[in-house]
């Protein structure tokens, strides 16, 4: 990909970092932001910008740029176009972790582990029905017991969430359609290393992850452990997409849109495509968190619906193309 895209998506998403902490129920100047970053502003302009909206902003743009690389890389090694961590049930997995771990009142510093293992079970589980359908190599079939094992993961946390109370309930449904509205500087801390981890790891399976796009059985003639490198990559899928759970909830699609049209900008290996897909993501869901707060404020949206609104018509006109 040419230099000048990949300065094109910096300056996208340092222009998205921007407009996330000056725009909002309160409109912030470019030196209201400015003097609140450095603290030396007015109170309120110190606290909004400080405690508010930055580290609301950053762990969007971390959410955003865990899903989009997740995505990139399980399109890849799943030869399947329409593969992500929400679509595959990875994302599921990693929420019913998280909603046990919060119904039995673990600490907070547990619920990412929890929602880890969630997201490796239902890995698990989906190569499971794959296997168990004779179709284990077949993207389409691990896709739909992607699906499959997505929906079992929703029934499960309806069901534990079946006997709590209402307000338990509202605050549950809340996070599962995706939100950054709690976000604290303790989450952005967690979520960065979850990320940096994820992503690194993905970056650096990029090269086998080119050959065994390839196809199972050319990967391995030209000497890739195909077993090894699938696994590492839905490891990191697993990780990254623990991590967006347990920070923001269910945010769908992203994974899906942006790893296609960073292709579209020219990405070709799938190192530039996860590095590329993640500076696309992170765009992505800081402007929607953006549109979530301000389109009907003082109301919010809910950040996994403005996504699902943007992925869900591409899905189906990507769906169309591949039939």
């Amino acid at each position: 990909m040419h230099v000048s895209r990949w300065g094109a998506l910096v300056v996208l998403l340092a222009a998205a970092i921007v407009a996330g902490v000056a725009f909002g129920t309160l409109h912030l100047s470019p030196g209201d932001v400015m003097h609140g970053l450095i603290g030396d502003g007015a109170p309120m302009s110190v606290a909004v910008v400080r405690t508010l909206r930055l580290p609301r902003v950053l762990l969007a743009a971390l959410v955003g740029a865990g899903l989009a690389a997740a995505g990139a890389a399980l399109q890849g090694s799943t030869r399947n176009k329409l593969a992500e961590p929400y679509l595959l049930g990875v994302s599921g997995g990693a929420a019913v972790g998280a909603v046990l771990a919060t119904a039995a009142r673990a600490p907070a510093s547990l619920i990412p582990i929890a929602a880890f293992a969630g997201a490796l079970t239902s890995v698990a589980l989906a190569l499971l029905v794959a296997r168990a359908s004779g179709g284990r190599g077949d993207p389409r079939v691990v896709l739909m017991a992607g699906v499959v094992v997505g929906a079992f993961a929703n029934a499960v946390i309806m069901v534990v969430l079946a006997n709590a109370d209402a307000g338990a309930i509202r605050g549950a449904l809340w996070w599962m359609m995706g939100s950054v509205t709690d976000a604290s500087w303790m989450q952005v801390r967690v979520l960065f290393v979850f990320v940096v981890v994820g992503v690194g790891v993905l970056v650096a399976l990029g090269r086998a992850i080119d050959v065994l796009a390839l196809g199972d059985d050319t990967a391995a003639g030209l000497g890739i452990h195909v077993g090894r490198v699938s696994l590492g990559v839905y490891c990191a899928g697993a990780l990254l997409a623990a991590g967006t759970v347990s920070a923001a909830g269910l945010v769908g699609f992203v994974g899906l849109l942006v790893p296609h049209l960073v292709r579209l900008a020219g990405a070709r290996t799938h190192r530039t495509i996860i590095a590329a897909a993640a500076l696309g993501g992170a765009s992505l869901v800081v402007f929607a968190d953006l549109f979530a707060r301000t389109a009907r404020a003082p109301s919010e949206l809910p950040l996994g619906a403005v996504t699902a609104l943007i992925g869900v018509p591409f899905f189906l006109i990507l769906l169309r193309r591949l039939t």
